[in-house]
């Protein structure tokens, strides 16, 4: 039982992990696109290196990326839930006591 709740902890960790890796990727986009409207549509000259770069390309580029990530984030998550995660675990830890008993 101490096994499964390792396990469920470690992956409440990686959960936790990533939404945090989301929540930053989805700040500094926020930051990019205000950037881009900026120079786009309101003519503000910033043209140092780094925003140089930003145009409507590389926009939608960065827009599928956040799009892919927040999917696999959320509807990943409401598909293969908790419940779902709880279950496999279980149902593995299960079958390695039945395979450590074969043995014994």
């Amino acid at each position: 039982m101490e096994n499964s709740n390792e396990l469920l902890e470690q992956m409440i960790r990686e959960r936790v992990q990533k939404l945090k890796q989301f929540y930053i990727h989805l700040f500094i986009y926020i930051i990019g696109i205000t950037i881009y409207v900026a120079k786009t549509y309101f003519g503000v000259p910033i043209n140092f290196w780094p925003i140089r770069f930003i145009n409507e390309f590389v926009m939608w580029i960065w827009t599928f990326f956040l799009v892919v990530q927040a999917l696999q984030l959320f509807f990943v998550q409401k598909v293969f839930g908790t419940n779902w995660e709880q279950k496999r675990i279980h149902k593995i830890i299960e079958k390695e006591k039945i395979e450590k008993q074969k043995w014994q």
